[in-house]
């Protein structure tokens, strides 16, 4: 688990399906271990070899075709850099898993005073359902403010302040370009809990009523719950 803080900056190789990360500052500053779990671009990855000035981990195919890791190692880019988040750590962000849910685009970019506006399109639209005003978004592991976002949510906007800039890779994108995306967890699980697919509690050998189907809750089934 992270916050979506930054800790610092690396550059990334990609040699089969092994990333290789050059970051002496964060190395010396983070100082990883073996098995330790670091988010780089916002993707959770497991340090497989500690090298001079840096680590190795490998990635799956799944990993690598649902992120943009492959290009940005592929080309040696610079990426964003986070240690796991330990239980006596503050929460400067918000709860990111290191699971991307998909890659979105820049869309716009323009710097305001005192900050930039970045706009950015989820590649599946789908995703969108996810974006509130006001909430909160991952983008390549960077805990970001959403401060407007389309009805569907599928394109959205961050403003960005100096500190985020310069302290991450957003200093280096251009329109155009992909960026992980990851959305809210809790929006996430909210769904899930509330939603539409509820299996058959009976199939589990546990007491109590079900509920199957993709129908939308309805005041009938929250009274069924014991909600009014």
């Amino acid at each position: 688990m992270f916050t979506g803080i930054v800790h610092g900056l690396g550059r990334a190789r990609l040699g089969g399906r092994t990333i290789a990360v050059h970051c002496p500052g964060f190395r010396a500053a983070v100082a990883p271990q073996l098995g330790d779990s670091v988010a780089v671009d916002g993707v959770c990855l497991t340090v497989a070899a500690l090298e001079r000035g840096g680590f190795t981990a490998d990635s799956s195919q799944e990993t690598l075709q649902r992120s943009t890791l492959a290009e940005r190692a592929g080309t040696g880019a610079m990426v964003n850099l986070e240690p796991a988040l330990r239980l006596q750590d503050r929460l400067g962000g918000h709860l990111v898993s290191g699971h991307v849910d998909g890659t979105g685009r820049i869309l716009d970019l323009e710097p305001q005073e005192g900050a930039w506006h970045v706009d950015i399109g989820w590649d599946d639209p789908a995703f969108g359902r996810y974006v509130v005003a006001k909430g909160s978004i991952a983008v390549d592991g960077i805990s970001l403010t959403v401060a407007a976002c389309s009805t569907a949510g599928d394109r959205f906007r961050i403003a960005v302040i100096p500190a985020s800039w310069h302290g991450t890779t957003l200093q280096y994108r251009q329109v155009g370009e992909r960026v992980n995306l990851e959305a809210d967890i809790i929006a996430k699980y909210s769904e899930r809990l509330l939603g539409h697919h509820h299996q058959s509690a009976a199939g589990n050998g546990l007491a109590g009523g079900s509920r199957t189907g993709t129908d939308a809750i309805s005041s009938a089934w929250l009274a069924e719950q014991g909600w009014g």
